[in-house]
C-alpha cells in the first residue's frame, strides 16, 4: 500500500469515529522524515485515546500494519502514531491551536481528502 493510500484509509478510519478537522499534509518535497502527516482533532481526551485505540486496531486489521512508535496516549492531549511513511497526530482541540502544526508545515502540499471523509 502506498503511503498516500494508507493516509487515506487512516483519515477515513478517523472520519468515522468523528475526528474533527482532519488535513493531510504531504511532506514528501520538503523533509524526509515521513511522507505525510495527518491531524486530527477531538473535544475531549476521551474521544483522543478513543480516535487513536480505532486507528490502530483497524490499520492492522486492514492493512497489516502496526505504528513504529506511539506517544502522548497517557495524557491524551496529543497522541502520535508513527506508521514510518504516515505520521498520525490526534489531537484535544486545545493542543491542536496551541501547536498549530499546519502552519510550522505551511510549505506542504495539501492532500485532497474529500473522497474519503464526509466533510
Amino acid at each position: 500500500m502506498t503511503s498516500e493510500a494508507l493516509t487515506l484509509k487512516i483519515a477515513e478510519v478517523l472520519d468515522s469515529k468523528k475526528a474533527q478537522d482532519l488535513q493531510a499534509l504531504d511532506t514528501r518535497e520538503i523533509t524526509t522524515v515521513t511522507d505525510f502527516f495527518l491531524l486530527a482533532s477531538a473535544t475531549s481526551h476521551t474521544q483522543v485515546r478513543a480516535l487513536a485505540d480505532e486507528v490502530d486496531e483497524k490499520i492492522n486489521e486492514l492493512c497489516e500494519r502496526n505504528p513504529l512508535h506511539r506517544e502522548g496516549y497517557s495524557s491524551a492531549d496529543w497522541i502520535l502514531l508513527d506508521y514510518g511513511d504516515v505520521v498520525v497526530h490526534i489531537f484535544h482541540q486545545e493542543s491542536r491551536a496551541f501547536y498549530h502544526l499546519e502552519h510550522l508545515w505551511a510549505d506542504a502540499k495539501n492532500l485532497d481528502l474529500s473522497t474519503v471523509i464526509g466533510g
